[in-house]
């Protein structure tokens, strides 16, 4: 038995190893090579490059990457707003920014002048003052002039009834009142008007009689103002749509579980916001036989619109 010395051993060690990286990186075979048998093995404690990547480049620095491709889109800077569209349409956000940064520049002056701790008590005072002098003088936004929760509920289950030929008008104003009509439905049944309110969920619903009652509290006067919008609602959409339209109001509850599917209540009707879809689907199943046609329902889409023209985008 003949034995090397121990750098020989080492040598063919490390041709093994330049061998076996050689085809882990995919290089060509060299030919002159001597053939060896399979590859041994990577050991451990040995870091390898990856394939593609040369150890002895440096990285180029990310605000140096090349001329971009042409067809080739270049990178996203941001990907969403950094202020939310809904709360940059409030109307109220100018107030909000005004006050905010008077109250910082309190804060920071008075702090190098009075203290901190007495900077920090003007300005909670003067923010104090600022909320009740603007609650009183600014212009008062009425709760149905903010896209509300519950409407955006009744949306969004109003756009999955496309399909079935159903349409909605979304925030229509009533022209010389402050009243606005959440949902206008036009669709095979006919026309339709929907109130979306969201109610205090610990409190039961519960109908008395001809009466609805949310806990203690009678909501005749939701009931009655979903009633007065479609008649609002048939009074102008009949003249430009130049034929007599009977609209159907509809009252649509979130919020407290309602102990019914669809009930009436002066003529309005009353459902949870999970079953949009059944009560549209019940109306047409009424209406069968006398279903409105596909130009019949485009005419009263268009005058709808004209007569109910939409909410101003800054009172959203």
């Amino acid at each position: 038995m003949v034995t090397l010395p121990n750098s020989s051993w080492r040598d063919q060690g490390l041709k093994r190893r330049g061998r076996a990286l050689r085809r882990w990186l995919g290089y060509p075979r060299d030919v002159d090579a001597e053939p060896t048998g399979p590859a041994d093995p990577p050991e451990p404690g040995i870091r390898y490059p990856r394939p593609g990547k040369q150890s002895g480049q440096p990285k180029r620095p990310p605000n140096q990457q090349g001329p971009r491709q042409p067809g080739r889109p270049g990178p996203r800077i941001m990907s969403r707003p950094l202020i939310n569209p809904r709360l940059r349409a409030d109307p109220r956000l100018p107030i909000w920014t005004v006050r905010a940064a008077v109250f910082v520049a309190i804060c920071l002056i008075g702090a190098f002048v009075i203290g901190i701790r007495i900077a920090l008590l003007v300005a909670v005072g003067y923010a104090i003052v600022d909320i009740v002098i603007k609650r009183k003088t600014m212009r008062v936004i009425p709760a149905a002039a903010r896209v509300t929760s519950a409407q955006r509920s009744t949306r969004r289950r109003l756009w999955l009834l496309r399909p079935a030929g159903y349409v909605s008008l979304n925030r229509r104003r009533i022209p010389g009142t402050p009243s606005i009509i959440d949902h206008v439905v036009i669709g095979p049944a006919g026309v339709f008007t929907l109130d979306s309110q969201r109610l205090d969920r610990r409190l039961p619903l519960r109908s008395i009689g001809a009466w609805l009652y949310h806990g203690p509290v009678s909501q005749a006067d939701r009931v009655e103002h979903a009633k007065d919008e479609a008649r609002h609602a048939a009074a102008l959409i009949g003249p430009e749509a130049g034929r007599q339209v009977s609209v159907h109001p509809g009252m649509v509850i979130y919020g407290p579980k309602v102990p019914w599917v669809i009930m009436t209540v002066n003529e309005v009707a009353i459902f949870d916001g999970r079953h949009v879809g059944t009560y549209f689907r019940r109306q047409s199943r009424l209406a069968r036989g006398h279903h409105l046609g596909s130009a019949e329902i485009a005419d009263l889409i268009a005058a709808a619109a004209r007569a109910l023209p939409p909410v101003r985008q800054g009172l959203h």
